[in-house]
């Protein structure tokens, strides 16, 4: 049983900050890397981040680098996804993903499990 949970999303102005959560339970011994995901209303989801379940690799898409920063809290098996000066561009549906088979990949195929989405609201 795997179970992943996002959380911490809501309505931020323009230049704010968000910390988004995902939480995981269930087999996560048999994670091999995790990715975060957006998908804006009429677009496809996208990538956005991703690293390895054990650390060491993290990887960004190019509208994430130098604002948004992935770090853990293995003790309770916790992604986070720092957003910072976000913009209207980046609201979306944001979706944690768990891969069994791969490295990070901003390929939405490759993830197994997905979190329901939590949104986030970015307003000029």
């Amino acid at each position: 049983q795997v179970q992943l949970v996002e959380s911490g999303g809501g309505l931020v102005q323009a230049g704010g900050s968000l910390r988004l959560s995902c939480a995981a339970s269930g087999r996560t011994w048999t994670f091999r890397a995790m990715g975060w995901f957006r998908q804006a209303p009429g677009k496809k989801r996208e990538f956005v981040a991703g690293q390895t379940w054990s650390g060491g690799m993290t990887s960004y898409a190019d509208s994430a680098k130098g604002r948004f920063t992935v770090s853990r809290d293995n003790a309770r098996s916790t992604v986070y996804l720092l957003m910072n000066s976000l913009k209207p561009e980046d609201t979306a549906v944001y979706y944690c993903a768990v891969s069994t088979d791969s490295d990070p990949t901003p390929i939405s195929d490759a993830y197994r499990y997905w979190g329901p989405g939590t949104q986030v609201t970015v307003s000029s």
